[in-house]
């Protein structure tokens, strides 16, 4: 289904949550809204046929309507005993993710649960999916919430972390900015759809450059942090636990 919620004027624009309307749009609203979202969606799959290693659990953090899910799902069809979980704090985005994942014959076990990722407990991981999700938490959360996750891996674990990036230098930023503006300008979105968006993710999105990024993984205890994929103001972090 299109991607129309923005499309008229909005009198009183609230902040944006992921809800029925939404959830009901969403594969179109972010494959029009995030450069290279495809991109990341299969190279996590990838991934997965590389770290995912028997009788070990993934977690897809944030999860949406499985996307992420699916492509691990699809890449460890050969590895034994593995568990993927999918959490999301959307009951509309989680009954989908069920759907969607349902429809798609496959022996590897997969549960998809209604949770704040902040309070399920992580552990004996061998990957770790976030998935444009930890912008959305409060940033004191962010550095809890990756400890968490740091220790529930396994040796050889793997995170993968994909966020929309801010700079510090004020031109780039905004060139950056344009350049996303125009991608989804030729994807369909007006001007209007474009503002009144950007209006209602500004008190519940907050980004994060690159650099903080890769410091505040260090310092939970990755050893191995490097950015992997970026598209203007957008982009996926591989962190390994030695």
């Amino acid at each position: 289904m299109k991607d129309r919620i923005f499309s008229a004027p909005i009198k009183n624009i609230g902040d944006f949550t992921f809800d029925e309307q939404v959830a009901e749009v969403f594969p179109d609203m972010i494959s029009r809204s995030v450069p290279g979202y495809s991109n990341i969606i299969t190279a996590i799959g990838m991934l997965a046929s590389r770290f995912v290693t028997p009788n070990s659990n993934v977690y897809d953090l944030g999860c949406s309507r499985g996307a992420a899910t699916l492509s691990v799902r699809r890449n460890v069809e050969k590895v034994k005993g593995v568990k993927i979980l999918g959490i999301d704090n959307s009951a509309p985005m989680v009954e989908r993710a069920r759907q969607y994942l349902n429809a798609y014959h496959s022996d590897v076990v997969v549960e998809v649960l209604e949770a704040d990722i902040r309070k399920i407990e992580i552990k004996n991981a061998s990957m770790v999916v976030l998935n444009f999700t930890l912008q959305f938490l409060p940033p004191e959360d962010r550095v809890t919430l990756l400890t968490k996750i740091y220790q529930g891996l396994n040796k050889g674990g793997v995170l993968v972390l994909s966020e929309k990036f801010r700079f510090e230098e004020n031109a780039m930023n905004e060139l950056l900015i344009d350049l996303h503006h125009q991608f989804k300008r030729a994807n369909g979105y007006s001007e209007l759809e474009v503002s009144q968006k950007r209006t209602a993710l500004e008190n519940v999105m907050r980004t994060d450059n690159i650099e903080i990024h890769k410091k505040r993984l260090k310092e939970v205890g990755f050893a191995q942090v490097e950015l992997w994929f970026q598209c203007f103001n957008f982009g996926s972090i591989v962190a390994i636990k030695n």
